[in-house]
């Protein structure tokens, strides 16, 4: 059987080491020994002597969610093997986080992490509920953690002199050092009128960086993202 599907480039290798590497621009590979936390739904094949459990994240992150609805509700694959993650053909990226560091995340374009990372959910502030109640996940420690982005991401620096704001549904991540607050573009009158459709941006501040996708997302109607939805980042 001859066929360009098997090409090189499109064959699975076995694992150098273990850790999250790419296996290709739309899916995420990981070599297990031992445990790695991934988003559920997330996984679309594994190979190996794997076991794969709902992960309890406590009370208050179990709390968090039922109220925030913020989207990542997590699976444990323990044992020795590889795990091939992806969602919807999405672009992934692999980050590599190192002590000191903490990034803020979208729970929807998370796709797994190292255990060695903690995990929280914090909410924006100046997010009150009028704002759709902002709330994302923050990971700090060190190991890596692998993303998505519905598209090419943008990488926005951000500086004291210029900061940035962005469409609520259209954030992947941010430097979770940065100040942000809610701009709300439009008043009730604009609103009543039919307004522009933009009607609340996260204004981000300080020195670091934000990460976009150039989309804003998915309905949550269109496929299973392996993940509940919730406030206006659901």
């Amino acid at each position: 059987m001859r066929s360009e599907i098997f090409n090189s480039e499109n064959m699975a290798q076995p694992a150098t080491q273990v850790g999250i590497t790419l296996q290709n621009k739309q899916c995420v590979k990981a070599a297990v020994n031992g445990e790695l936390l991934a988003r559920q739904g997330a996984m679309v094949a594994y190979r190996g002597n794997l076991n794969f459990e709902v992960k309890s994240q406590g009370v208050g992150n179990f709390l968090k969610r039922a109220v925030t609805g913020e989207g990542l509700s997590l699976m444990t694959a323990r044992g020795q093997g590889e795990v091939w993650f992806a969602n919807l053909a999405e672009h992934c990226f692999v980050l590599d986080i190192d002590p000191g560091d903490q990034f803020s995340v979208n729970g929807r374009n998370v796709i797994c992490f190292d255990s060695t990372l903690q995990y929280n959910i914090s909410m924006i502030k100046g997010a009150g509920m009028f704002g759709g109640g902002l709330f994302n996940s923050t990971f700090a420690g060190q190991g890596r953690i692998a993303i998505t982005s519905d598209g090419p991401p943008i990488v926005i620096p951000v500086t004291p002199q210029a900061p940035v704001l962005v469409d609520t549904d259209a954030i992947i991540g941010w430097s979770a050092n940065l100040q942000t607050s809610i701009h709300k573009s439009q008043g009730l009158k604009s609103i009543l009128k039919g307004g522009s459709g933009e009607m609340f941006q996260v204004v981000f501040q300080g020195q670091g960086m934000v990460v976009i996708q150039p989309s804003e997302g998915i309905p949550l109607n269109a496929g299973n993202t392996g993940g509940g939805g919730g406030g206006i980042f659901g």
